[in-house]
């Protein structure tokens, strides 16, 4: 296969990985805390030659989380907590911290709040949280101290990635911070809302059918290509 063969097949795989990432944050439009996600593409340029024109090799190196919030829904829980401001629940994982935006929580057996996972919410000290049995009244102020009939008990922690750049989606809701993290600065938390997906199923939709005609015209330009070669192989071998 020649150069253009080449630079033409690495547009193709880059759109096809960005039209996977589309279609994925179509089907999490009412997931809970999902922040859409892209696709970052780079350029390779490769030097052909003196008096040659370099070569371009496009490539879907990498993927970008939108920071922007996304809707806060009333539900009434008093355990569904909401994030208003730049911030993370963190939670406790077998694979170490998790960062999320997804705030429905529920009481294990040990009283301790968990995510629909299982997994343990942290307080400001990176410390598991838990209520005591049998309390009726559990409330969340906005400077995120969670208290039970009246006492408190711990202060709800939020926080950000060290590196921004750093940050790298494991599930639909969960982020590693692969530089670490650190305390988030002033935010608001809310009880009894949650925060819904940021996805904008207009664009998503536009966006996916701008992708399949740039697709669909990459691939009648490969199809040219390989019809031209094949007449040049033809012509030659008479």
């Amino acid at each position: 296969m020649d150069n253009i063969g080449y630079i033409g097949l690495t547009r193709q795989s880059g759109l096809l990985q960005e039209m996977q990432t589309v279609a994925n944050n179509i089907a999490n439009l009412s997931t809970t805390g999902y922040r859409r996600e892209g696709v970052v593409f780079t350029e390779f340029v490769r030097r052909a030659g003196d008096g040659v024109p370099s070569i371009s090799f496009a490539s879907a190196g990498g993927r970008l989380t939108d920071p922007r919030q996304g809707a806060l829904t009333a539900t009434g829980g008093r355990l569904d907590f909401a994030i208003e401001g730049d911030g993370f629940f963190l939670l406790d994982t077998p694979r170490g911290p998790r960062l999320t935006r997804a705030g429905a929580f529920t009481l294990s057996s040990e009283g301790a709040l968990v995510n629909n996972d299982g997994y343990r919410l942290l307080d400001a000290g990176e410390a598991p949280v838990f209520v005591p049995p049998g309390a009726a009244d559990i409330a969340l102020a906005a400077d995120g101290t969670l208290s039970a009939d009246g006492q408190p008990l711990a202060l709800i922690g939020t926080f950000l990635p060290a590196d921004p750049g750093g940050m790298i989606r494991e599930a639909g809701t969960r982020f590693r911070a692969e530089g670490g993290i650190r305390p988030a600065g002033p935010v608001r938390l809310m009880q009894g809302f949650l925060e819904a997906s940021n996805v904008s199923p207009v664009q998503e939709m536009a966006r996916m059918i701008e992708i399949q005609r740039a697709y669909e015209l990459g691939q009648n330009f490969l199809d040219r290509e390989d019809e031209r070669i094949r007449s040049v192989v033809r012509v030659l071998g008479q």
